[in-house]
């Protein structure tokens, strides 16, 4: 099936002479994960994850992706035609070092401009024009061979109120306008779903796990024009719309509006968001400051309103995770249990909870060798029984109407080896050491990130993907601009008061088990005095770790009280909503140790 689409692909490119065609994995928004109508790079490649870049030319064909999915992609790659490049590794070309080296004299590069964005658009352009060749970007040539491509979605629009928010939409406007008076710029483009959303108080559900509207904005002193499907503005939506002085039109009228922009007007935008073929569409003469988006800092400092949610929000999936839980000790062995029916039953509590219309993403639910597989992801072809031995990785979340919620539990399924409890035991120390941290105010991610994997160098063990990442209110899982990597550039920004971020280490071993414990944790002002601003990190999910794979011998006793008092919390603050059964159970799985 992949070759074949990889030929019909190649007569596409034959058609107009081009060499090179790049796929990558993105929507016209540079989104994360993407609605099925965009899922070009799936369709063509075969590999399923979330993140990576397919390069296609006459005669080979390359997917580029993090080592998230090494192990998942050289999976479903096999059989395909298609070579596995594992970024990062050493001795691995990257994308644009691969695209340079294929491109000869004179040769063309293609991509569907709308799903690539400005920044990287340039660096495509200038690799072209040093074989003084040129760029193909006004057509989508898998669009021309996806012959049942599913539709753009078109889901309704839900209205969010400042109970919700703690901002009303004109509050939010006001303060972006502040920003740009600052920066002198006359208009300012949107194209990040997030921040639309964020923005204007709205949620939808056009990708999936992701309550996010497809639509473009741009926002003037005077005016705020939202471009939107028309299908999606129902009454009530065009009545909040004038309300709030928001002009909407027809979603992809946006390439012609940036066309219309004055001549001498100064544009504010992050380019690495924005797609080449708006930048492009742009005059000439405009001027561009090209910076984070202002709604990126905005939303990811969570107002007491949504903080105050959003803790309600992770009481409530504690209670579905604890009765999970309890399901699995209890019935493991003694009723069929599979990784599919597991989450599926999973899925059933969080739904049961109050609020709770979605989860945040899909159930990453892996047994034995499948927890090694960070992104793993169940298919009836792969789905395995869990028996009463071994461990368990679940990693999961919901979408309440109060929050976004995101967590990983590690569940001993009966008799673990002692290895998986050194492991485990390792990766608990870090998950502390974190969470437990004080810094000062100025400390980011990247300075941070060495408390967690810290008892894992010890061991020289480390894993292939963040510590942690931001987390949207009832927005995207995965959020900028905080996170925990001692390498991404992206999170040197300093930790601020009322950011949410995961705190998420693991240790993976390939064919055998994988372990990741994951709370998320709020950003909060601690003591201030002649040194500075201190900061500390007040934990928000309520879940034991589990005691069956736990090695106590190798905790010293600031661990063992970190690991005690955060079970005392677990068990005063979700008891009161189990059954008499289950909080018995609980108050042994809480005990101190």
């Amino acid at each position: 099936m992949i070759p074949s689409r990889l030929q019909a692909l190649r007569q596409e490119m034959a058609k107009r002479n081009i060499s090179v065609y790049i796929v990558p994995t993105a929507d016209f928004h540079e989104s994360e994960y993407v609605g099925s109508y965009f899922k070009a790079r799936k369709y063509i490649t075969g590999f399923t994850g979330s993140a990576g870049t397919a390069v296609i030319t006459m005669t080979e064909a390359g997917l580029w992706t993090d080592g998230r999915y090494f192990i998942q992609a050289a999976e479903q790659l096999e059989g395909t035609t298609v070579t596995l490049y594992k970024m990062g590794e050493e001795g691995v070309p990257t994308v644009d070092e691969y695209v340079e080296k294929a491109l000869q004299e004179g040769q063309i590069i293609g991509f569907d401009g709308r799903v690539v964005n400005n920044t990287w658009g340039k660096k495509l352009s200038e690799i072209a024009e040093k074989k003084n060749g040129k760029l193909a970007v006004d057509e989508d040539l898998i669009d021309l061979i996806w012959t049942d491509r599913p539709e753009l979605s078109k889901e309704p629009v839900r209205i969010l109120g400042v109970e919700h928010t703690g901002k009303t939409v004109t509050e939010k406007l006001t303060e972006i306008r502040n920003v740009m008076t600052e920066k002198g710029a006359d208009i300012h483009l949107l194209t990040s779903l997030y921040d639309i959303a964020w923005l204007l108080n709205v949620r939808g559900n056009d990708i999936s796990y992701v309550p996010v509207v497809l639509s473009y904005l741009a926002l003037t002193k005077e005016e705020c024009i939202w471009f939107v499907q028309e299908e999606v503005v129902t009454e009530e939506v065009a009545a909040y719309l004038t309300e709030n002085h928001i002009i909407a039109k027809p979603y992809n009228d946006f390439y012609e509006y940036v066309k219309t922009i004055n001549a001498d007007a100064t544009v504010l935008m992050n380019q690495s968001v924005v797609n080449y073929r708006i930048c492009n569409s742009l005059p000439e003469t405009v001027k561009i400051i090209d910076e984070l988006d202002p709604s990126v800092f905005m939303k990811s400092k969570k107002n007491e309103v949504e903080l105050e949610n959003t803790r309600r929000a992770h009481l409530k999936d504690a209670v579905a995770m604890c009765k999970f839980m309890y399901w699995l000790k209890t019935n493991v062995g003694k009723i069929p249990m599979t990784e599919i029916s597991a989450s599926d039953y999973l899925e059933g509590l969080r739904r049961q909870q109050e609020g709770c219309f979605d989860l945040s993403f899909d159930t990453i639910c892996g047994y034995a060798a499948h927890g090694a597989i960070v992104h793993y992801a169940a298919t009836p072809e792969t789905d395995v029984e869990i028996k009463p031995e071994g461990l368990l990785l679940v990693d999961s979340g919901g979408q309440y109407l109060e929050g976004t919620t995101d967590i990983t539990r590690t569940f001993a399924m009966g008799p673990v080896t002692q290895e998986m409890k050194t492991n485990f035991t390792r990766v608990l120390r870090s998950n502390m050491h974190l969470a437990n941290a004080r810094f000062l105010y100025g400390c980011s991610g990247v300075n941070l990130d060495v408390l967690a994997r810290q008892p894992l160098w010890e061991a020289n063990l480390d894993y292939k993907h963040g510590t942690g990442h931001g987390v949207g209110h009832i927005l995207n899982v995965h959020e900028g601009p905080n996170g925990f990597h001692w390498g991404r550039k992206a999170y040197v920004y300093p930790l601020e008061e009322g950011m949410i971020t995961t705190d998420e280490p693991g240790i993976y071993i390939e064919g055998q088990y994988g372990i990741r414990l994951e709370n998320e944790l709020i950003c909060r002002k601690g003591e201030k005095n002649e040194y500075g601003q201190f900061m500390y990190f007040e934990p928000i999910t309520f879940v034991p770790m589990d005691l069956d794979a736990v090695d106590a011998s190798q905790l010293n006793e600031t661990e063992k009280k970190y690991l005690n008092d955060y079970h005392k919390a677990v068990y005063e603050k979700v008891a009161p909503f189990l059954s008499e059964e289950e909080a018995e159970w609980l108050k042994e799985y809480t005990r101190a140790i």
